[in-house]
């Protein structure tokens, strides 16, 4: 099962030479990720506001962005298995309608219970159609371009940040927190009818017959998807885990204010995006030159490492900047060869391991930031474990590509 090809449909039959990527056949799948990147990323700046509005702490508002992650990351994985079971259009239909409800029930929020449901409401939204998303792009775009669409979606997920929270932010401004949220729901209800055109029906891959709890967890027994997962942990245990004190860092070190720091998150955005298009492209030439073992893995990791030493120590503002820069053109790369990995390596298991993946990543993000805020020097910190988990994770990185170099001939 550990190999990184599988067999051609009809799409990945076309010739290497003559094989493109059709981006409006994506186009739904590809709205909806700039609209969950946007509803992730939109929650923090508009807390005060809404804390304000109904009458809670901004503490307690934060439980709202704690909803949607804890229900993400267990709900994922069940979901994911539904989707390789029952077929992509069901689980993605279904989760965009409830995200619809979701942002709507949020808009309507007059207290802090309502509003927490609906945020776990739509973490289960998102954990439904998210999985099914890097599924279908992966089982439908051509092989040859399978990295650069696995990329383009991700680089789009990541303009939610750069573009869609900047717009939710003028929009709350001039008519209030609720109009970003319905904003979040007219415009997820528009792409249902593109989803419904682009995503169809069809053959199933059929998921390991198993109990649910059994079938949920056959990723990890898979050699490749088990090395891939440990290093997806350890790797935004340094990229998210360091990031959630990056701000911290940056005031420490050099005084910015809010207003820059806001600047600095369209740099993580740009660089987000443009690592994502670069690992896309750059991972598919790899493949059509025949190095199936994904080979920026490592890079990835190094350059994660490098990106955060220069944020958290390095000589002047300028330097620490282009640190940052570094830092989330390594993180979107090597997002994009994991999504790439996971869904080439067990096609069976295509939507249940891309749900692992974010788990994972979830994961690895508590523990990082639980480590980097026990260091009474945050910078200190985030370079000790930053830095040092980033190499761990690329030197893990090799171990998954020399398995991804045997598999072949294993089999």
């Amino acid at each position: 099962m550990s190999t990184i090809s599988d067999p051609p449909t009809t799409a990945e039959q076309t010739p290497a030479g003559a094989a493109g990527l059709e981006r409006w056949r994506y186009a739904g799948v590809f709205v909806l990720l700039f609209l969950f990147g946007t509803e992730t990323f939109l929650v923090s700046p508009l807390l005060p506001t809404i804390a304000g509005s109904i009458h809670v702490t901004e503490t307690a508002a934060a439980s709202s962005v704690t909803a949607y992650v804890l229900v993400y990351a267990v709900a994922a994985p069940f979901l994911g298995l539904l989707s390789d079971r029952f077929g992509r259009r069901r689980t993605l239909v279904a989760g965009t309608l409830l995200f619809v409800v979701s942002n709507a029930a949020a808009a309507l929020s007059t207290d802090l219970t309502l509003l927490v449901l609906s945020r776990a409401v739509a973490g289960l939204a998102a954990a439904a159609a998210g999985p099914a998303i890097w599924a279908h792009i992966a089982e439908t775009a051509p092989d040859a371009v399978r990295g650069r669409a696995l990329g383009l979606g991700m680089a789009l997920f990541s303009c939610g940040q750069v573009i869609g929270v900047p717009l939710g932010g003028l929009l709350a401004g001039a008519a209030g927190w609720r109009a970003a949220f319905w904003a979040l729901t007219v415009g997820t209800a528009a792409a249902v009818p593109l989803l419904l055109r682009q995503v169809r029906g069809g053959a199933v891959v059929t998921a390991p017959a198993a109990g649910a709890l059994r079938a949920v967890l056959a990723g990890w027994a898979d050699p490749a998807l088990r090395r891939a997962l440990l290093v997806n942990t350890v790797f935004h245990g340094a990229n998210l885990g360091a990031y959630t004190f990056l701000g911290a860092v940056l005031v420490e070190r050099f005084g910015l204010s809010v207003q820059a720091l806001g600047l600095v998150g369209l740099l993580v955005g740009a660089g987000s995006v443009a690592g994502s298009l670069l690992g896309g492209r750059l991972g598919d030439r790899a493949r059509a030159a025949g190095r199936t073992d994904l080979p920026l893995l490592p890079v990835w990791g190094v350059l994660l490492a490098a990106g955060v030493a220069l944020a958290a120590e390095g000589p002047g503002l300028a330097v620490a900047l282009a640190g940052v820069v570094v830092w989330f053109v390594a993180s979107g790369g090597f997002v994009t060869d994991q999504q790439t990995l996971a869904g080439t390596v067990a096609p069976e298991l295509r939507a249940t391991s891309s749900a692992w993946l974010t788990s994972t990543m979830y994961a690895g993000t508590g523990l990082g930031a639980w480590a980097v805020g026990a260091f009474d020097d945050v910078a200190t910190g985030a370079l000790l474990i930053g830095a040092g988990a980033a190499v761990l994770a690329a030197l893990g990185a090799l171990v998954v590509g020399r398995g991804l170099r045997r598999a072949p001939a294993a089999g």
